[in-house]
């Protein structure tokens, strides 16, 4: 018999399920914080309990698929090592292009000279000698390097030369841009090595931990990743290109609705701690982004499901907005919920909380605590400030107002976070539910102490924001539905077929849209709702999702499961290897093939085109089979650009994609 564990690590929790490979059905499903510095111990939990809950035995487990959402939050909530871009024929004013300058968030950038032309030619030699020079400067706090070269995707020899330099000098991971896209837009392919870079260290740790967990429950098995496109691929590809996990989870949410549901055609909204993520199922099939995946503030080049990611969770911080009136906002950064800080920290929690409770005046950073993230020893390559705040910290998690004693320690603090050195933790939609009985998962009278203190707080009228903890609980659960809501609508005005000549953010907003909502009738009778179903997903789709499918006006579908769904969707797809490439035309009757090594020349257009798709054939088949797909599908798609001149075509270019796709092996015991 075979069985496959599907896990999914979110933000807050790490879900593990059994399915029945002969019956095609879950036996057994289990939750467990996802455990951060250590994911080891998140991991390992849910897959215990899952294979326990199962009564099966763990070498009977015949594949391992895993999906993530670590990346996805960690590019919302500007997250991740600290990188070196190695910037080679460019100029410095294209730092700005893209976002790339935002991305970047101050770390270093090594300007060269070098780069190709649109043929593949050399531009200028590569400076290697300052590369090596300015490399010796850099601190040791850098994580890992990424190579963008101009026209990479033409001639890959630059991007490749200073690869291997930055390896040999230094030893750490690098990310070279024409390894994750194929296009031509060099600042976004910067961007795109950049995040790429930032979140190699976080998956090769999550990567690590299932290994090891399966290692010691003796499971032989092959460990697959999902991508974000929903296709599965090795755990040593998701190493090099974690940059492709984006999206990850949700993709992996996307497949197990449909397995669930059946449903062919609905919006599919997954409600995370930290993320809301809402995608059209369309055929039965999600929808691809063809601009490249778009998370955050962020458009990489990285081909996923056609996703939108807000920064909405059942953890999202709550701010208070300010103006005469009460408004109230969530996210986009995650927070621990005080009610589960306070599962984990009791006294100091509940004892700074009681003496927050004794005082009149509510001061900014009550009800906020500073959680230490490191194992260990504490981070490196700080700045003074930042020292001094991890110093305080080393005892254990304490008050924000312990930890900052002044205000120019706060950006110290707000640098630490962004990091993943410390996470804060304070009121949350979580805490909410708690206040409510519509959760019960950690402290509950923590979770009510703590909205109780927010209550407190004024607006600018001089008036407390709530009457009460049920109060203000009641419209933190209010925001939220709106803000979902609105999440649901751009989704649906973006993959609506008309043109609405205006942008999908500014529709889901506008006045006619919440007239209509409301069923507005007076002079004008106004009636709108959404024409497909909503898929909820997420372990709190159900406290939350109720009022967003009355609100919408539609049928919310919530399958049993919907919890796990990210799991199932996990272990449920194929194994999917792509491989690009382009012909080009530089001159008259010459024909130049863009292959790995460089380009290569023939002077006539078919031999250049079979010799390419010859070569990303070998390519995609080899990372396939790597993969474990024995029997593959192989499709090609090709795409001609070509002018009439004086009534003859005139070849411009050809765009050439080679896909392998299989199942992967399954070994049954």
């Amino acid at each position: 018999m075979a069985y496959l564990l599907g896990v999914d690590t979110g933000g807050t929790y790490t879900d593990a399920v059994i399915l029945d490979e002969r019956e095609d059905r879950v036996i057994a499903s289990a939750k467990s914080l996802t455990t951060r510095p250590d994911l080891s111990l998140g991991v390992g939990r849910a897959i215990d309990a899952a294979i326990e809950k199962a009564g099966v035995k763990a070498a009977q487990v015949a594949m391992v698929s895993l999906s993530t959402t670590l990346a996805t939050n960690a590019l919302v909530e500007g997250q991740g090592g600290r990188v070196a871009l190695v910037f080679i024929g460019f100029e410095e004013s294209e730092l700005a292009r893209a976002g790339l300058t935002d991305a970047l968030k101050g770390d270093p950038v090594i300007r060269l000279a070098g780069g190709h032309n649109h043929g593949g030619g050399e531009v200028a030699p590569l400076d290697l000698a300052r590369l090596e020079t300015e490399i010796a400067t850099l601190g040791a706090d850098i994580t890992g390097f990424a190579v963008a070269a101009s026209f990479a995707t033409r001639n890959p020899a630059h991007e490749n030369a200073a690869r291997e330099l930055i390896r040999e000098k230094t030893g750490k991971p690098v990310t070279c841009s024409n390894e994750l896209s194929a296009g031509l837009n060099g600042p976004r392919r910067a961007l795109t090595a950049v995040l790429n870079a930032r979140l190699i260290g976080m998956i090769d740790r999550l990567i690590t931990a299932c290994e090891a967990h399966m290692a010691s429950l003796g499971i032989d098995a092959p460990l697959m990743v999902v991508r974000g496109d929903g296709a599965l691929v090795s755990a040593d590809l998701a190493r090099d290109r974690p940059i492709e996990t984006i999206l990850s989870g949700p993709a992996a949410s996307i497949a197990g609705a449909s397995w669930l549901t059946g449903e062919t055609d609905a919006l599919v909204s997954d409600i995370g701690g930290t993320t809301t993520d809402v995608c059209l199922l369309k055929d039965g099939k999600p929808m691809i982004d063809p601009m490249g995946a778009r998370v955050g503030e962020f458009r990489t080049m990285v081909e996923a499901v056609a996703m939108r990611t807000t920064g909405l969770g059942g953890d999202s911080e709550l701010h208070l907005i300010e103006g005469l009136m009460t408004s109230l906002r969530l996210g986009p950064r995650r927070l621990v919920p005080v009610s589960l800080a306070a599962r984990d920290y009791p006294g100091i929690v509940h004892d700074a909380l009681d003496g927050w409770l004794a005082l009149d005046a509510v001061g900014e950073h009550d009800g906020r605590f500073a959680i230490p993230m490191w194992r260990d020893t504490p981070p490196e390559g700080l700045t003074g400030r930042e020292g001094a705040v991890v110093e305080r910290l080393l005892a254990g998690p304490r008050r924000v107002t312990d930890c900052v004693r002044t205000r120019l320690e706060l950006p110290a603090l707000n640098r630490l976070v962004a990091r993943g050195h410390v996470m804060i933790a304070g009121v949350t939609p979580s805490d909410a539910a708690h206040v409510l009985g519509r959760l019960d998962s950690w402290d509950a009278g923590a979770a009510r102490k703590a909205v109780t203190l927010f209550a407190r707080r004024r607006n600018g009228r001089g008036d407390r924001i709530a009457a009460g903890p049920e109060a203000l609980a009641e419209a933190v659960i209010d925001q939220l539905t709106a803000q979902t809501v609105d999440c649901l609508l751009e989704a649906a005005f973006a993959e609506d077929s008309r043109d609405w000549g205006e942008v999908p953010e500014g529709l889901a907003r506008h006045p006619l849209m919440r007239a209509g909502l409301d069923g507005h009738s007076g002079i004008v009778k106004l009636q709108a709702s959404l024409g497909v179903p909503v898929i909820g997903l997420g372990a709190s789709a159900p406290s939350y999702y109720g009022a967003v499918g009355d609100r919408v006006g539609t049928r919310m579908v919530l399958p049993e499961h919907a919890g796990v769904a990210n799991a199932i969707g996990a272990v449920v797809g194929q194994i999917a290897m792509h491989a690009e490439g382009i012909v080009t035309s530089p001159g008259p009757g010459l024909f130049s093939a863009h292959l790995a090594e460089g380009p290569k020349r023939f002077n006539d257009r078919d031999t250049a085109l079979a010799v390419l798709e010859a070569a990303l054939t070998e390519d995609a088949e080899g990372r396939a089979r790597l993969a474990g797909v024995e029997k593959m599908r192989i499709t090609v798609d090709r795409e001609l650009s070509e002018i009439e001149v004086e009534g003859q075509p005139m070849f411009i270019e050809a765009r050439l994609r080679v896909t392998a796709q299989g199942r992967p092996r399954i070994a049954v015991g």
